[in-house]
């Protein structure tokens, strides 16, 4: 294991008494065990409950796709286990942010909204804006942040009326479509990729 923090709502500033710790980490395997037939698991989930690892190269995948989680892992101030290489992997987050990860963020967020009449629940509708306000920011400054105001519990507790927390979505949504900034249109899988080499080198 070269690097666990917590994500989710802990690591955003919204945690409550009923929110789980969720943990996520990346692992090494070693690079003799990819010259077999059975290759090194992807993922592994636990030992502790809401737990899940990803093996370097499936977690570096998954981030220059703009898995939201995978970009939280390397950026959560709530860090449990940091090598070497884990510090290695937290500098590369410039690589992994373009202007994909918002458009990544903006359709995720859009298929959830499309549920709003129906199925979307008030806990989902708050970590749409949170979401959308976190991709903005990324957009106009290019650097992700995913530390949030707690006022937008008061979406989750009904606080704030349903129309206007979907009204704010929607507006955010226009904000992230006019927004121009510093991010490049993709990340830099180059550079991402010759750190993963480095790593299965340095592992023989």
């Amino acid at each position: 294991m070269i690097l666990e923090t917590i994500v989710g709502s802990h690591a955003y500033g919204l945690a409550t008494d009923e929110s789980d710790v969720d943990r996520r980490g990346v692992f090494v395997a070693p690079a003799e065990a990819f010259w077999r037939f059975d290759k090194p698991a992807t993922s592994v989930e636990g030992p502790d409950p809401e737990q899940l690892s990803w093996e370097a190269e499936h977690f570096c995948k998954l981030g220059l796709k703009s898995n939201p989680t995978v970009l939280e892992t390397l950026v959560s101030p709530l860090v449990e286990i940091s090598t070497p290489l884990g510090e290695e992997l937290r500098d590369l987050l410039p690589a992994f942010l373009s202007r994909h990860a918002v458009r990544s963020f903006t359709r995720a967020t859009e298929m959830q909204l499309s549920r709003a009449g129906r199925n979307l629940k008030p806990k989902q509708l708050m970590h749409v804006v949170r979401l959308r306000l976190v991709g903005l920011h990324l957009l106009r400054t290019g650097r992700y942040d995913i530390a949030a105001d707690r006022s937008l519990l008061k979406i989750r507790d009904g606080s704030m009326p349903w129309d206007d927390a979907v009204a704010w979505a929607h507006r955010l949504g226009d904000e992230i479509a006019a927004a121009r900034g510093p991010l490049p249109e993709e990340p830099d899988s180059g550079r991402v990729e010759d750190w993963l080499v480095s790593v299965r080198r340095r592992s023989l």
